[in-house]
């Protein structure tokens, strides 16, 4: 498959390991490079021309990217318009750009017609023009697939969103399969379609062209492609290879009066959208701003002299999510850390980041030995609840492996657990009640002592005892801290810390209301060993607070594969020629409960770099348009600038689009 079609069966399998870590999220935040500055005036000339802030998919790896071809659409401009001050984007200083590129189809056959198809990227998500020279008729893709189906007469293909292809009837030659599209069971269309031996691949594809579609008619809507028709003596059989889905039901028409959270200014220029701010934006502190349709920046907790920021989009419906870095291109030394790569541990308030990934010394696609370097450090972070008065002030972290764990000493690199929990949440529990603090971890409320001044709480895992106490409210010693020995051949390790806010003791109900809740999973921690093997990184050192594991052994980026560094760390190798060699990293995240038996999501799994919605399940796994091209659109290129690769490390290439991108912004300034 040429893009990202399935993540290897063997990923699926790794992430078994860290699922239930995973499916404790309820929602995954994917980022854009940081924006560090005294105020926007400063950030635009740090991270620009002087003049104007480029945020493409280099910067932002959610955008749509394909790093086979090397093609974006989508990119943000923050421009020093009068009024782009302090922490001020003046009106029409943000402008949100996108154009339609043509890419290649998942399945590749061009003598049978499948060869490109029009696309662009729409806040974050993947989605088909449709007429290809028009950016204001948009529909979400649903499938994109090269995965054979093998459908006998009667059965019913899921295609996703309502969707369905049933194969009715096989002639009794076995040349021919009488196929119907149907949407939500209403009968949409039908085609009997020949495979005959005359050599005639096109006749083999169907398509599905309707009219009426937000004003356009002839819209191909379906792309079926079958290989083989079967007719046995107990089954008949159609086998389908090459499936293109949009979900046309619910195309839309973007309007010149539309409006996308702060960006309401919108302008079609024929394949290119754009939309800017007719009122100013203020980047408020420590707050979320939306820019577009699920697209928003998020600001830092700072002083007035300080501004930082991200643009970010949150992923909240369950499946498989990749989160991809920056691509590097070519052989060049490059370093991805949490400025280029969102999967790694970061922490925006404090601006904090612990990991980093380093390759250098490439012979074509061979990273050699010592050439593949991970490190991670300790640092501190503040919890979620900020109370220094309490004692709730910073706390040891480091990132491994792009997930949150806690060392067991805080200058101590090699023994590790996960963190589970920190919260700054009110919880309120009367007596008697649970609180499912995940990993199997729960804090009951006993009792409330008559005067309403004390608690006793008790912990517990999996069920089991692990420790209680009486907390008074009254005496000011509103924390709870569970040390336990022996984790790790550690001793007084704390596991839990637990604020009580209030205790109330009424006619009706004894409550006891929690703020303030770090925990970890003790149960499960590692250590870290010189002769453990991570993937592909085997040579472990550990020196104080810093962790950094090497490969010992020759590492071959193989041409239009996912190779797999370490634990839930994989590259992703663009199908291009070696002398064209592209890749970037990724990490995999898991919303929700996931079928380990059916394999990644096609489409969710997404290609890092690509939008792919989704496969059939059973045949077909469904997976909601949304998600795909969120995922897929993960992957990145890099820029020296903003990203923080080595000196010498390669930019973003020349992207088909972006030179035109950056014209249509020129002509709208000059014109304004």
């Amino acid at each position: 498959m040429k893009r990202f079609a399935a993540v290897s069966l063997a990923v699926l399998m790794l992430l078994t390991v860290f699922a239930s870590a995973a499916s404790a999220q309820d929602v995954i935040e994917v980022r854009s490079s940081v924006f560090n500055g005294t105020d926007i005036d400063d950030i635009i000339d740090t991270y620009g021309d002087g003049t104007t802030l480029s945020i493409d998919a280099s910067r932002f790896p959610i955008f749509y990217y394909d790093i086979d071809d090397n093609v974006s659409t989508e990119i943000v401009f923050i421009v020093d318009v009068p009024g782009t001050e302090n922490n001020v984007i003046g009106e029409g200083g943000l402008i949100y750009v996108t154009q339609i590129q043509p890419i290649r189809y998942e399945y590749e056959n061009p003598a049978a017609g499948w060869d490109n198809y029009s696309m662009i990227g729409f806040g974050a998500q993947k989605v088909i023009p449709l007429k290809p020279d028009k950016a204001d008729k948009l529909a979400w893709l649903v499938l994109d697939s090269d995965a054979k189906y093998t459908l006998r007469t009667g059965e019913t293909l899921d295609l996703g969103h309502g969707y369905t292809l049933e194969a009715k009837q096989v002639d009794v030659n076995g040349e021919k399969v009488w196929l119907q599209f149907n949407r939500n069971g209403e009968y949409v269309d039908d085609e009997i379609i020949s495979v005959g031996t005359d050599g005639n691949t096109t006749g083999r594809t169907w398509d599905v062209e309707l009219d009426d579609i937000e004003d356009e008619d002839d819209v191909v809507v379906l792309r079926v492609h079958v290989n083989q028709v079967f007719q046995g003596a107990a089954d008949s059989i159609a086998q389908i290879e090459g499936l293109w889905l949009i979900d046309y039901a619910n195309a839309r028409t973007i309007e010149s009066d539309d409006e996308f959270g702060e960006l309401d200014d919108v302008s079609i220029l024929g394949d290119t959208l754009m939309v800017t701010n007719k009122d100013t934006i203020t980047l408020t502190r420590d707050s979320t701003d939306k820019i577009l349709e699920n697209v928003s920046f998020k600001t830092a907790d700072t002083s007035s002299d300080v501004l930082r920021f991200y643009i970010m989009r949150e992923i909240k419906y369950p499946g498989v999510h990749v989160i991809g870095g920056a691509a590097s291109f070519g052989t060049g030394n490059f370093t991805w850390d949490a400025s280029n790569f969102a999967g790694f541990f970061y922490d925006l308030d404090d601006n904090v980041e612990t990991e980093s990934l380093s390759v250098s010394n490439i012979d074509r696609n061979v990273i050699p030995e010592g050439g593949l370097v991970y490190e991670t450090r300790i640092e501190n972070v503040s919890y979620e609840y900020d109370n220094v008065d309490a004692g709730w002030d910073k706390y040891p972290i480091l990132g491994f492996f792009a997930q949150k764990y806690i060392p067991l000493k805080p200058d101590k690199a090699d023994k590790l657990a996960r963190l589970v929990l920190d919260s700054d949440d009110k919880y309120t529990l009367r007596t008697g009640e649970l609180l499912d603090l995940g990993e199997g971890y729960s804090i009951e409320a006993r009792q409330v002592d008559v005067d309403g001044e004390k608690v006793w709480l008790e912990f517990t895992r999996d069920g089991e005892f692990v420790d209680d106490e009486i907390i008074s409210v009254a005496t000011g010693a509103n924390t709870w801290e569970v040390e336990l020995d022996d984790i790790q051949d550690e001793d007084d390790v704390v596991v839990l810390r637990i604020h009580v806010n209030q205790v109330f003791q009424g006619a009706a109900d004894s409550i006891a209301q929690i703020e303030g809740l770090w925990l970890i999973d003790y149960a499960n921690a590692r250590t870290i060993e010189s002769d453990d093997e991570f993937g592909k990184l085997d040579d472990v050192s550990v020196e104080g607070d810093t962790l950094t594991i090497s490969n010992d052994n020759i590492f071959t980026l193989s041409m239009g594969s996912e190779e797999e560094i370490a634990e839930g760390m994989f590259f992703k190798i663009g199908d291009t020629p070696v002398n064209e060699l592209r890749y970037f990293p990724f990490v995999v995240r898991i919303l929700g409960e996931i079928n380990e038996t059916a394999g990644l999501p096609e489409e969710n799994e997404t290609e890092v770099g690509e939008n792919v919605t989704e496969t059939p399940s059973e045949n077909v796994t469904e997976e909601p348009t949304e998600e795909a091209t969120e995922e897929a659109t993960e992957e990145e290129t890099a820029d020296n600038n903003a990203t923080g690769g080595e000196e010498g490390a390669p930019g973003f290439g020349v992207v088909p689009g972006l030179v035109g991108l950056l014209a249509v912004v020129y002509l709208f300034r000059r014109k304004n």
